[in-house]
């Protein structure tokens, strides 16, 4: 499991307003223990797309890197940790609009 340890979230912008709902980009800081077969030297962060429609919002897209050499790295999440990044983006979605 991770923990977060920093983040940034900006509002995508659309000027030809194709796309429905408003998108949000989430940069995320993770800490993950070295036990952890995600574990990384480097740092890792995960980039997410992030979706909010009638107040609703999903994860459309999330790709993990690794920090130094911002290589992305095919690793999907557990569901617990799906989970985590769903709640977090949920409580943070709304500072991309500040």
């Amino acid at each position: 499991m991770f923990t977060v340890a920093d983040y940034s979230v900006e509002a995508v912008k659309d000027p030809f307003g194709i796309l429905e709902g408003k998108r949000y980009e989430f940069i995320i800081d993770i800490e993950v223990p070295e036990d952890d077969e995600l574990y990384s030297e480097k740092g890792l962060y995960i980039r997410v797309i992030y979706r909010v429609e009638a107040g609703q919002g999903s994860i459309l897209k999330y790709d993990i890197h690794e920090r130094t050499t911002e290589s992305y790295l095919d690793f999907d999440l557990e569901d617990d940790e799906l989970a985590v990044l769903q709640a977090f983006c949920t409580e943070h979605w709304a500072e991309g609009d500040e």
